[in-house]
This record gives C-alpha cells, structure tokens and sequence, in this order.
C-alpha cells in the first residue's frame, strides 16, 4: 500500500472567492468531497502545502468547481493553478478507482513515429495528474515524454510489441 493516491489536478482559477477548477487525475473517476484532507504537489511557496475540501460542484464530467477551506480569494487560488492533489488511500473510497481502466503494459515494447522512425522503447506507462505518459528510452540516449492519447496512436500490433505513433512536429525535441 502506498499510502497516497492522486485524485486530481487543479487546472484554473475560477472565482474572486477562491474557487478552483478540478479536473479527476486521469482515467479516474471525480472523488473530492467535502471534508476530504489533500496534499498539493509540488509545494507552492507562499501558498497551503494541505487543503479541505468545503464544496464541490460538478461543472462537467470529470470537472467541478471546487472551494477549499484555506483558499479565501482569487490571488491565494492562482498559486494552486497546475498542481496535483493527493489524498490518503484511506480516505477515498478505492473501489471507485479500482474500476478505473488500467494502463497497459507496454514496457519493453518498441515505440515508432510515421515521420521520425523508431522513437525507442518504453520504459514506463505511467499515469500522471493531466494524464498518463509514456517514457521512451531514445536509442541515442535520453528519454522522451509521450502523451498516451488516442489521437497520437496510430497502430498498436501485440505480437511485434509494438507502437506506431503520429506525433506532433517538435515534441521528441522536448
């Protein structure tokens, strides 16, 4: 058991009253309640290092617009844009996110662009707050961050353990 599990990523400020825009982790359903404790990950200077949930109200699916107890105003809430909020095991109900989709387990597996050629290899299927990324070791050295997003997949062929991708132009030279 780790001990925390990410649940949410904190995309905007919503209002002069604190209010942000929460979007659930990726391939997770929403679980912020009020009352629920989280840690805010990286830290912020001058901001909350935990949060309280007050309110939660569902905007859209996946999305809410959500107050916390020690956000009062549109400036301490800017300072929260973009971080990721992690909440104890034991305090979210994890049969919710068991029936989440799981991510595959493409380790090992040969990565390739329709203009680039052999990308590399995966190293990791990892899921992260906007969503999960996959981790190519680069035959010439170094690692490339790929979004795993269906829009950049084109083939995926098991026997071969292969990936064929349609990457955007400039986002192996990350």
């Amino acid at each position: 058991m780790r001990g925390w599990v990410s649940i949410a990523y904190l995309a905007k400020p919503k209002n002069l009253n604190g209010g942000l825009v929460a979007r659930g982790a990726s391939g997770l359903p929403f679980v912020l309640y009020p009352g629920l404790r989280l840690a805010v990950v990286p830290p912020q200077l001058d901001a909350p290092r935990t949060l309280t949930v007050r309110e939660a109200s569902e905007r859209a699916d996946n999305e809410a617009l959500v107050f916390f107890e020690e956000i009062a105003d549109l400036s301490a809430a800017e300072l929260l844009a973009g971080c990721e909020l992690l909440a104890r095991e034991d305090e979210v109900d994890l049969s919710v996110l068991e029936d989440a989709e799981e991510l595959p387990a493409w380790e090992g597996w040969e990565v390739h662009d329709g203009a680039a050629g052999l990308v590399g290899e995966v190293a990791e299927v990892a899921e992260r707050a906007t969503q999960p990324l996959l981790t190519v070791r680069r035959p010439e050295g170094g690692e490339a961050l790929i979004p795993l997003v269906d829009e950049f997949i084109v083939a995926i062929d098991e026997g071969a353990r292969r990936i064929d991708v349609a990457l955007p132009a400039g986002l192996l030279d990350l």
